[in-house]
């Protein structure tokens, strides 16, 4: 692979670039070097932290001449439109997921970019980590035959955490489908290895403090004759993290009794107002904004990146991944396929990143793909509303 630096600008500088910078920070490969947001607060931390170019406007930053390519990291309603503008300017174009709010927004972007000459990339995504790249190398290996079932389950505090009042309507991007579904189907996409036939799925909106959906559970049926059940429910009570040995999703260890530290938090707050200002606190350029802890700086060993216990029963093995690696339960003994913790969180993105810009690699995660991932999130929603199978179109 082809070692170059991408000279990178950021859309949007909230809580997704604030989960990526350590990445940045930390890859030798990523120069930063511009920057759009409506708040002058984090154009001028970011002008301040890297002595780039800040603007107010997409338009502006697309029009940069330093910039190779732009990460999209702006509220999901914006991911199409910003994606068109970057394109446009012939930057490659690095999307956060979900990639948008419906399919013919994602037929934009594709056909944007192709016009362009530019690649898509969407992510992070949870499908990026180690651990399942991995269990997908070991799958694909055909050592332990087809896959015939998956299980997906993943309990959290994500509707309790601080919002603004839009992350909180469906149909503007909020509730744990569009941000949360669009991790878990991708993951069990990626183990399935098959085309998503047929969905069927229950919503769970069970606080009208919290006006979207909080919980789902879904069973998708494969091409390949698999099927897989997810469960997700961010309601904040038990915290499945407990099953990965306390090691929470962004491979750090956690503390177990933080327990319904997300649901006291929020009760000292008076409105929806207020709470919007809390989370703009803790984003990039708040006058609380902390990077997320990784190393050292939780007290223990950074682990590999995950989204909940996932189980793949193949028919000679049923296989685990975990933070530390990859179980394979066969059958006639116990295997692990040990993982080193990485030395850059979230550089899976930043490898396919650099091989399509520099090498002219299709990434894995491309506009084609996670398409087919939202696609899915949205049978699960109407699946849900409509209380029917939804059985999606067959694709060439």
């Amino acid at each position: 692979m082809t070692q170059r630096t991408i000279r990178l600008g950021v859309a949007g500088l909230g809580r997704a670039f604030s989960l990526m910078l350590p990445t940045f920070l930390a890859d030798s490969r990523i120069e930063l070097v511009a920057a759009c947001d409506p708040r002058p607060t984090a154009r001028t931390q970011f002008a301040k932290d890297f002595s780039a170019n800040v603007y107010e406007t997409i338009e502006q930053l697309a029009g940069d001449p330093a910039v190779d390519a732009i990460y999209v990291a702006s509220p999901h309603q914006f991911h199409a439109e910003h994606t068109g503008v970057a394109a446009r300017h012939g930057k490659h174009v690095l999307v956060e997921k979900p990639m948008a709010l419906s399919l013919e927004e994602c037929d934009q972007m594709i056909a944007s970019c192709a016009a362009a000459g530019v690649h898509l990339i969407v992510g992070h995504c949870h499908s990026f980590d180690s651990p399942y790249l991995t269990a997908r190398s070991l799958v694909a290996s055909g050592e332990f035959g087809k896959v015939r079932m998956i299980h997906a389950l993943n309990y959290t505090d994500f509707l309790f955490r601080p919002r603004r009042p839009e992350e909180l309507v469906t149909e503007e991007g909020g509730g744990v489908v569009f941000s949360q579904a669009a991790h878990q189907v991708d993951v069990v996409r990626l183990l399935a290895g098959s085309r998503v036939s047929r969905v069927r799925a229950v919503l769970g909106s069970w606080d009208p403090s919290r006006p979207t959906e909080g919980a789902y559970s879904a069973m998708l049926w494969f091409e390949s004759g698999a099927f897989a059940s997810l469960t997700y429910s961010g309601y904040a009570h038990f915290d499945s993290d407990e099953w990965t040995g306390w090691i929470g999703e962004m491979g750090g260890a956690k503390d177990p009794d933080s327990y319904g530290a997300a649901r006291r938090r929020l009760r000292t707050l008076q409105s929806p107002e207020e709470e919007a200002r809390l989370k703009a606190a803790g984003t990039y350029g708040g006058p609380d904004y902390k990077p997320p802890a990784t190393g050292a700086a939780t007290g223990a060993p950074a682990l590999n990146q995950h989204f909940g216990p996932v189980i793949v029963t193949c028919d000679r093995a049923d296989i685990r991944p975990l933070p530390s690696g990859v179980l394979v339960y066969g059958d006639d003994l116990r295997q692990h396929h040990p993982l080193a913790a990485p030395a850059v969180p979230r550089f899976e993105v930043i490898d396919e990143l650099v091989e399509a810009v520099a090498d002219g690699v299709r990434p894995l995660h491309d506009g084609a793909w996670a398409r087919a991932t939202l696609e899915v999130c949205l049978a699960l929603l109407a699946s849900g509303r409509e209380q029917r199978d939804v059985v999606l179109p067959a694709r060439a």
